[in-house]
């Protein structure tokens, strides 16, 4: 006949409790570390000032996604070129993790570096994609990087499968870009990039962003990116200033069921009279 296991005692049910507890109290800890180190990561490498223009005002809106260990890798850069320009970019980097928050480092730092050879939106981000890949990552990153030159309005664009920009004039026009982008960066060497120009006019606004504004559970992202259109198109013939512009937008990122990182950068014309 089969023997009886013996039940264990409750000291021995007590301490099998006490383990298990332990081993989960460990791995929660090891986690939370994780995303605080990911959150660091995020923050310290967006920048502190953006640069500053009597012409023009940018301004800025970041929301991180933190649910559970959700930590994406989205981020947004001005800065000052050689030649006087001003460059822009936005990106999204695929993944959740610590990993995509240091890619998105690696990309944002690329742009950066590569910008001092040449600031031409599509040569920029053809030389970024190959760096990527010469790096050995697996991952990519949707970008767009845009060259503004403040004494003309003129915004040069190029995107790497990154959802358009908004703009909106103050005599009531507003839209989306119907410009072509091209794949994005760290898939594939020798890509291409088309540039776009625009011209901003008195008042007008142009916005970029991320998809994590404009797509979610609630809505898909033509519905959020007509969202945007509205609020843009609003702001432009009220006069909203920049700030309240980019507050306004990321606000409405709750709308979409906000579960990923959320970045706009707003560009606003305060300059004398220039017309598209």
């Amino acid at each position: 006949m089969p023997r009886k296991r013996s039940m264990p005692d409750a000291d021995e049910l007590l301490e099998r409790l006490r383990w298990l507890t332990a081993q989960a109290r460990e791995r929660a800890e090891l986690q939370r570390s994780q995303v605080e180190l990911a959150i660091a990561l995020q923050r310290g490498m967006l920048p502190r000032d953006l640069p500053t223009d009597p012409r023009f005002r940018l301004a800025v809106q970041y929301a991180p996604a933190c649910y559970g260990l959700n930590v994406g890798g989205d981020w947004y850069d001005a800065f000052a070129l050689p030649d006087g320009r001003i460059g822009l970019s936005i990106g999204d980097v695929q993944g959740h993790n610590i990993e995509a928050a240091a890619f998105m480092g690696q990309v944002r730092a690329g742009l950066r570096a590569l910008a001092s050879v040449t600031s031409e939106p599509g040569e920029l981000l053809g030389r970024t994609n190959d760096l990527l890949l010469s790096l050995g990552s697996d991952l990519f990153a949707t970008c767009t990087f845009v060259r503004l030159d403040p004494s003309t309005g003129l915004l040069e664009s190029a995107r790497a499968g990154h959802i358009p920009f908004v703009w909106a004039t103050p005599d009531g026009r507003s839209g989306i870009a119907e410009d072509y982008g091209g794949p994005p960066l760290g898939i594939e060497q020798g890509m291409e990039y088309p540039v776009a120009r625009f011209r901003l006019s008195t008042g007008g606004v142009f916005i970029l962003l991320t998809d994590g504004v404009v797509e979610g559970p609630r809505l898909s992202v033509d519905e959020g990116l007509d969202h945007v259109v509205r609020l843009a198109g609003g702001a432009a013939v009220a006069g909203l200033d920049a700030e309240s512009l980019a507050a306004a937008v990321i606000k409405g990122a709750e709308l979409v069921g906000h579960e990923d990182d959320a970045a706009v950068l707003v560009v606003g014309h305060e300059g004398p009279g220039l017309r598209p």
